[in-house]
């Protein structure tokens, strides 16, 4: 069974990060893929994903899934931004530089294809990071880190068996999956994709059922455990702040200030190298 969106476990300087700090460096990240357009910006927190990936030694193959996945969005996205407004990047940029025409107001300008360019970066940016901080973060030490930064413990646990659960979900979904298979129901590359669809919408009542049971049995076990009863708990996996930590919580609020003063330097959001 392949592991989707799972907590993967390996020796690498990034999975010693605390969870705080890879909450933190994910959000100052993402702050900074997000407000701004400017190229070369966008080129640099995509280039540093690449080490990051190799430091935390997690292989493509271990997020192939979800990478597909998003590169199926990317292309689907930029298709239909360039299908309802061909001429979007021409407004952006103020300039026209037409490469080819396809008749009407669909023309293939530089300034287009510039704008789809700052929108792949977008993704390829943002989406890694993602991925790294779910697949190096340890849901039990990822709650206790909350907590210690502010957090009411009730929610950072919350948030802990939401991520523990997701493996549960991918293991269940499999094996009711092989149950119906072994009952004769096709699920192979053999049938159509809307057969497989239609069998695959089948196995979500037993799992949506074996679902509800299991958070039955969690919450009156919090609950004989008198869960809740006090202010603050104690933390089996709780780790303070190393200067690693410090360093690459740094970093990204670097790269935050460093979109901010691109956007005041730009004077908005977008870079222009047609002026």
């Amino acid at each position: 069974m392949r592991n989707i969106f799972n907590y993967i476990d390996r020796p690498s300087p990034v999975h010693r990060l605390t969870g705080a700090t890879k909450l933190v460096c994910l959000l100052l990240w993402s702050f900074a893929s997000m407000l701004t357009y400017d190229t070369r910006l966008l080129a640099l927190l995509m280039l540093l994903s690449i080490p990051l990936f190799a430091l935390s030694k997690i292989r493509v193959r271990d997020v192939s899934f979800m990478l597909g996945f998003t590169a199926v969005f990317m292309v689907l996205n930029n298709v239909l931004v360039f299908a309802f407004s061909p001429q979007h990047g021409v407004s952006l940029y103020g300039t026209k530089h037409v490469l080819l025409s396809l008749g009407g107001s669909y023309e293939v300008t530089a300034e287009q294809l510039f704008y789809h360019l700052n929108l792949v970066l977008k993704y390829a940016s943002s989406i890694p990071i993602v991925l790294l901080f779910v697949c190096t973060t340890n849901p039990s030490e990822f709650a206790a880190s909350l907590n210690r930064v502010g957090v009411k413990y009730s929610v950072a646990y919350s948030v802990s068996l939401a991520l523990r659960y997701i493996p549960d979900i991918q293991r269940e979904y499999h094996e009711i999956s092989q149950a119906q298979q072994a009952r004769g129901v096709e699920m192979s590359k053999k049938q159509s994709l809307f057969k497989r669809l239609k069998s695959a919408s089948a196995i979500l009542i037993p799992l949506i059922l074996s679902s509800m049971d299991r958070i039955e049995v969690i919450s009156n076990a919090m609950e004989l455990r008198g869960f809740g009863k006090n202010k603050k708990r104690s933390w089996y996996m709780a780790r303070p702040f190393t200067g690693l930590d410090y360093a690459a919580m740094a970093l990204c609020l670097a790269l935050l200030l460093a979109a901010l003063w691109l956007n005041h330097l730009n004077g908005g959001r977008f870079y222009n190298p047609f002026i």
